[in-house]
């Protein structure tokens, strides 16, 4: 009883951190090879931010993907996870197939894209965010969230690429958006753009407040709002 009533006040009470930003800004991956992990995310095109030593038995390396609000470090003595245990690390992106095509073009290997099985999940293959079995090809309807690539460092640290074009409702307000690169802006636009000749196709003219019509379906689509027809 005492365990259930405490439980409940803790309910009632207003938490004490309410109101202050948790900004999740690191995270830490497990490598046997310093060396070897730092050439491979070099190679990824991220940015590489400290490269800290103290003695011989201490290194820290810090590493940001483009585009990213939060940085993955490694290094030596950071971490008592065994190296390559990290898995579904996944990275968010606009356009799966460019996202892919970019790791291509520097040489490093990436698997297909792939999509979830509906309820399937039990299966051969590593399990990601929506089961473990994996369909080839993306999405055929192309739904946002529902189509991945998948690609592992030299430890065997496992990362995803997710394709986001639509967000959840409630997950970014519709008067804050905002782009973290150039190219997801520009993704973004392609899909207006896109909408918009449906949109003039069904209305029959040319809209000459297209530019009003592009900037609500943008603010519409990222915020998870209903979009424009």
């Amino acid at each position: 009883m005492a365990v259930i009533e405490m439980n409940r006040e803790a309910e009632t009470k207003p938490s004490k951190s309410r109101g202050v930003d948790l900004k999740l800004e690191v995270l830490v991956i497990p490598v046997s090879d310093v060396d070897r992990a730092k050439a491979f995310y070099t190679r990824l095109g991220w940015r590489l931010d400290a490269d800290f030593t103290s003695g011989d038995d201490w290194r820290v390396i810090q590493f940001t993907p483009p585009g990213s609000a939060c940085s993955v470090i490694f290094g030596t003595n950071v971490t008592a996870a065994a190296p390559g245990s990290a898995r579904g690390l996944y990275l968010v992106v606009s356009d799966l197939e460019a996202a892919r095509q970019v790791l291509l073009d520097r040489g490093v290997e990436v698997s297909e894209a792939f999509h979830g099985a509906g309820d399937v999940h039990a299966g051969p293959d590593e399990p990601y965010l929506f089961g473990s079995v994996r369909v080839s090809g993306a999405d055929p309807k192309r739904g946002s969230y529902a189509s991945f690539a998948a690609f592992s460092d030299p430890d065997g640290n496992g990362w995803l690429f997710q394709e986001v074009t639509t967000r959840l409702p409630g997950r970014i307000a519709g008067d804050g958006t905002t782009f973290a690169s150039a190219t997801d802006l520009a993704a973004a636009l392609r899909r207006a753009a896109l909408a918009h000749g449906e949109h003039e196709a069904r209305t029959g003219g040319h809209d000459d407040n297209w530019r009003d019509w592009y900037a609500d379906y943008i603010v519409r689509e990222q915020a998870g709002q209903p979009l424009p027809s």
